[in-house]
């Protein structure tokens, strides 16, 4: 099991298009003890690898499965349409699904859009990937909509791509067993929330009022009764709005008065 406490390790799978790069270079600086393995899955496998233990937490393709899964989305993708570089699209800065009614379109069997209706002309055939109907639309066949990350993983120099504005976008998101939440997970996802190495995990119950005020003892942040706060006065009259030399009566001291000198005899 990974995470055990025989063998402290923590593996985290991610669908094509995520750079998990500087969330693990964050657990290598916190956590150097305990491995971190990045596995990378294909997007529509992803819950499968989690479900049956094979990743501790993954970056996934939204939606999960909220009854077996936890999530926290992180960002929503722009989507795109990949088209060769001569191509007429390449004159507008972005388009619509509408522009797009004309062209060929490829839809791979890993497409990340649940398409209601599938826009453009159908292809004569759907690529088994993303990256060969990427070579298709090299080959001048049809074009490809994809979330704009894949369009730069698959990037080649022939080919281009511009924004779908009304195109479904994908989202990706932190996600795990919620049966499975361990410390390490726990720690995985403070690091995503940006939490610094101090701050607690947020799976504590809130403090009691007395705990606050504990707490605020403990700071120096307590608060002082008002006979403890207000400083004495004297003669009726505001305090400490100058700063005098003060005797132990509590007047100021005066210069002592030098008599005549005695002459000598």
């Amino acid at each position: 099991m990974t995470g055990s406490e025989d063998s402290p390790s923590f593996r985290l799978a991610y669908v094509p298009g995520v750079t998990p790069a500087k969330w693990a270079k964050v657990w290598n600086e916190r956590l150097p003890d305990i491995p971190l393995t990045l596995v990378q899955v294909p997007a529509a496998e992803a819950p499968e690898v989690l479900r049956a233990g094979e990743a501790d937490a993954g970056f996934v393709r939204l939606p999960v499965d909220r009854t077996f899964f936890s999530a926290i989305p992180l960002y929503t993708e722009t989507t795109v349409v990949v088209v060769p570089k001569d191509h007429l699209i390449t004159a507008a800065d972005e388009v619509t699904l509408a522009d797009l009614a004309d062209e060929v379109l490829f839809h791979p069997l890993d497409d990340v859009f649940d398409w209601d209706a599938p826009p453009g002309e159908p292809a004569f055939e759907r690529p088994a990937t993303t990256p060969d109907a990427i070579e298709l639309v090299a080959a001048n066949v049809g074009l490809l909509v994809v979330p704009q990350s894949l369009a730069r993983l698959y990037h080649r120099r022939d080919l281009t791509y511009r924004p779908v504005v009304d195109a479904p976008q994908s989202s990706v998101a932190l996600s795990w067993p919620e049966e499975a939440t361990t410390d390490l997970v726990e720690d995985f996802i403070g690091i995503v929330r940006g939490r610094t190495v101090n701050s607690t995990r947020g799976r504590t119950a809130a403090s009691s009022p007395a705990d606050a005020k504990g707490k605020r003892s403990e700071q120096g942040g307590s608060r002082q009764s008002p006979a403890a706060k207000s400083p004495a006065k004297s003669s009726g009259k505001p305090v400490g709005r100058t700063t005098r030399a003060r005797t132990g009566g509590g007047k100021s001291a005066k210069p002592a008065k030098r008599g005549k000198p005695r002459r000598r005899s």
